[in-house]
């Protein structure tokens, strides 16, 4: 490429009367192709070596991240994956594409015209190559939906990331929104509620329910993350829904990296303590995940049982995650619905107009 042009991707191919469209990308973290450590190492050279998810000085974490982690986590996640993996394939993955086919349904039986994609922050369908996609689909405006209810800069705020850093490599860049969060939406929370309540219909309740929400650095609270808060806003309307009172349920935070201090209390150890404090039995429901993944399928309902089982509990519960349930569904239509508001997604431009803009086109010698 030259040194002198600036570097911007080639449009896709326009045509004169080409209707505009609007695109909507459902976007989540992402996971290997495989459950191979090839894979799975690569994977995590590029999710960990993003600066918004480990936040110490550059240079000193990769060396660490080249020269210790990447030699020796690899392979012992992808014995973790390979445990959790469908026929299907990775059930992240899965999710994600049927969260996708069932927003696209229930938008488009509301008449919205809408282009519904999803893409992950990284490995393969990533932001970039998806966001090309719906451009070249003819998408002018883009609603970007995270797949994470509580905002955090190590996982929404990366995903701007990735949106701005493709924008900067484009010529015509599409009218773009965000949403940055939905931890307190009732729609979310209700489908919350319905998931818990329909498994307690089915296997009764238990002695206490363990909201376990994925961890972040102690530190990012100081420093301003509003991520903490918002989970214990969701933990607390999600309680207020079900009725319980202040025993019934604890908040935990799950799924640490390193030494630093995270957020506390931490899941495994608490539910350690719970099974020698006597308590029998343990539900415990992943508000934080909307569709189930290694740290829920792996980390909670295969290690977190062991820890509670062999501390002396006696039952353990794991609620699925959202996933494709039917109330998930309607509420991430409503969330999405409500953030395409003004957009002209119920009507398209009128067929003869653009049949007479193409015709006027022609007239003047465009290329069409």
């Amino acid at each position: 490429m030259s040194l002198f042009l600036p570097p911007y991707a080639a449009e896709p191919p326009f045509a004169h009367g080409q209707a505009p469209r609007t695109g909507v990308l459902y976007c989540n973290l992402g996971t290997p192709d495989t459950p191979t450590t090839p894979d799975v190492r690569r994977f995590l050279a590029e999710f960990l070596s993003d600066p918004r998810v480990v936040e110490i000085p550059r240079l000193i974490w990769l060396v660490l991240l080249y020269g210790v982690v990447l030699r020796v986590r690899p392979a012992q996640s992808a014995a973790k994956y390979a445990s959790i993996w469908s026929a299907e394939g990775s059930p992240l993955k899965v999710w994600t594409e049927r969260q996708t086919r069932a927003l696209q349904a229930w938008l488009t039986q509301r008449k919205h015209q809408v282009l519904v994609r999803y893409a992950m922050r990284y490995g393969s369908s990533s932001i970039p190559s998806q966001l090309d996609a719906l451009k070249a689909e003819g998408a002018t405006r883009v609603l970007i939906v995270p797949a994470y209810p509580q905002y955090s800069a190590t996982t929404t705020a990366s995903l701007w990331d990735a949106v701005y850093k493709w924008a900067a490599t484009v010529r015509s860049i599409p009218e773009l929104r965000f949403i940055n969060h939905y931890h307190d939406d009732p729609h979310y929370i209700a489908a919350l509620a319905s998931r818990v309540s329909h498994h307690w219909l089915a296997h009764g309740r238990p002695d206490v329910l363990v909201m376990s929400f994925h961890g972040v650095p102690e530190r990012t609270l100081h420093l301003g993350d509003p991520y903490h808060c918002e989970c214990f806003k969701t933990a607390r309307l999600l309680a207020e829904q079900l009725g319980l009172n202040a025993s019934e349920f604890k908040v935990t935070f799950q799924s640490r990296l390193g030494r630093a201090k995270w957020l506390e209390p931490y899941t495994e150890p608490t539910l350690i303590e719970m099974g020698k404090a006597g308590v029998k039995r343990v539900d415990v429901v992943c508000p934080a995940f909307t569709s189930d993944c290694l740290e829920t399928l792996e980390e909670i309902n295969q290690e977190a049982r062991e820890a509670f089982l062999h501390a002396g509990g006696q039952s353990f519960h794991y609620i699925p995650c959202l996933n494709d349930d039917e109330a998930w569904i309607a509420a991430l239509g409503e969330i999405t619905q409500q953030h395409l508001m003004g957009w002209p997604t119920q009507s398209l431009p009128d067929p003869q107009a653009l049949a007479a803009s193409k015709a006027a086109a022609h007239a003047l010698g465009a290329e069409v």
